[in-house]
């Protein structure tokens, strides 16, 4: 696996590291979910994420993240995260997540989903979710801040030039330029300040990709995402797309898997990658372009 500096954390990550959610948050999937973490560490992924609010209340993800960690806690740079805004409930937050991963430390805590200048008014306020994240840092309970977001641009630059956080967890693919450009606007401004940079919503949840089936209309509406209803299947292969967003200036990028078949192919597109030309990009940028709001869904969803 081909690696990249993590910012100025002196950790070398692999270009794909494994997302926390697809097969990892759903309930009771121990014999599915299990078993992609350990192949993914078996193939050198070395980076898992994961977060508080993957898999409902019961946190499934970090469960079975943790059934692994217990026996491989040193081949993985773990990250997780808190959506809580104050400093108790972070801390709460970050109790739970260590027993549940079954570690004394984490390596990334970050600041979850951070999507509007209220959220980031209410994170750095006095009680807020910053007090937590010193405190932790200062504690060596956690190694290193992030934070992350994929909403709209304007909050995580106003946090970013606030704090000097270590990471940040942020939406890139070859939609992202038709509509709240995270490529145009914050990626600058993370490269500028030397910060690690993961890449996530890769394929769009799969919406950018020709193998993608839409959903049922009504199962769209039902659910959270469907403020933006999609009708089709996206141009892409998961190729093209993994190789847009790695030619990026990403240190890697994390992608849920739902199969073992499915990492092992990912893996392998990171270990072939080669950076995409400028006219490669924007010829991919223009093919995503009339799905490039399902693709973007998750900036079209309200955040009232």
């Amino acid at each position: 696996m081909p690696t990249r500096n993590l910012g100025q954390t002196g950790y070398k990550v692999g270009l794909f590291s494994l997302g926390g959610q697809a097969a990892l948050e759903r309930p009771n999937n121990h014999a599915v979910a299990v078993p992609i973490i350990e192949r993914a560490l078996d193939l050198g992924v070395n980076y898992v994420d994961t977060s508080s609010i993957y898999g409902g209340p019961e946190r499934w993800s970090e469960q079975y993240v943790g059934e692994v960690m217990r026996r491989r806690r040193t081949e993985a740079f773990l990250a997780t995260k808190t959506k809580e805004r104050t400093r108790d409930g972070s801390l709460r937050m970050l109790e739970q997540s260590l027993k549940l991963l079954q570690t004394d430390h984490i390596d990334l805590w970050q600041l979850h989903d951070i999507g509007l200048t209220e959220d980031v008014e209410a994170v750095f306020a006095k009680g807020g979710a910053m007090e937590a994240l010193r405190q932790a840092h200062e504690q060596k309970i956690v190694r290193y801040l992030g934070i992350t977001g994929h909403y709209r641009p304007d909050a995580l630059e106003l946090a970013i030039q606030r704090f000097p956080f270590d990471t940040i967890l942020l939406a890139v693919n070859a939609a992202d330029k038709h509509h709240f450009s995270f490529i145009d606007r914050l990626l600058p401004l993370a490269v500028e300040r030397r910060m690690g940079i993961i890449g996530m919503k890769v394929p769009g949840r799969g919406r950018l990709l020709s193998t993608w089936t839409p959903p049922p209309l009504e199962q769209q509406r039902r659910s959270w995402e469907g403020a933006v209803i999609a009708t089709t299947p996206g141009p892409l292969r998961m190729r093209e797309a993994m190789n847009y967003a790695l030619s990026l200036p990403v240190s890697t990028v994390i992608v849920g898997c739902d199969s073992i078949p499915q990492l092992e192919e990912n893996v392998q597109l990171a270990r072939d990658f080669t950076p995409l030309s400028d006219a490669q990009m924007v010829s991919l940028s223009a093919r995503a372009e009339p799905v490039a709001k399902q693709a973007l869904f998750f900036r079209f969803v309200s955040r009232a």
